[in-house]
């Protein structure tokens, strides 16, 4: 083999061996966030902290709790790049009628904020999620 052929040969081999795993195939944000049972704890705490939020509690008193558990983990993990099916209805028809303005969503914000919080959800993939769902803000006010 040729000292040149042989050069590159070796370059590719160290580069190539240099290379973590991890940066050829960097989880999905559904596996940082730890499957599906991480995300239905955290959306266990979320619905908790609906519920004992003042500012919008009314808005789910009349909602079907378990649906609405299963819809949100669904929602969230096709969100978030999982295998899921989300089977609920889409996030514009589900709010159009509830009037909810910019005080309910930041409400909910914070609410699914102490959740992840509170499931041990580390910065990054916290604020990966919530940059994920920011735009849900323009279906989800309407007034």
């Amino acid at each position: 083999m040729p000292p040149r052929t042989l050069s590159i040969l070796v370059l590719t081999l160290a580069l190539f061996g240099c290379a973590s795993p991890r940066t050829l195939s960097e989880p999905n944000l559904y596996e940082r966030l730890g499957s599906l049972p991480a995300i239905e704890t955290v959306v266990d705490h979320f619905v908790a902290n609906i519920e004992a939020d003042a500012r919008i509690r009314g808005f789910f008193a009349r909602a079907n709790r378990p649906k609405m558990k299963r819809w949100l983990a669904e929602f969230f993990c096709v969100s978030t790049g999982g295998p899921c099916q989300y089977t609920g209805r889409d996030m514009k028809t589900v709010h159009l009628d509830m009037g909810l303005n910019d005080t309910h969503f930041n409400a909910l914000v914070e609410d699914l904020v102490k959740a992840l919080d509170k499931s041990g959800v580390s910065a990054r993939e916290k604020d990966d999620l919530l940059a994920l769902l920011a735009p849900m803000r323009g279906v989800i006010v309407t007034r």
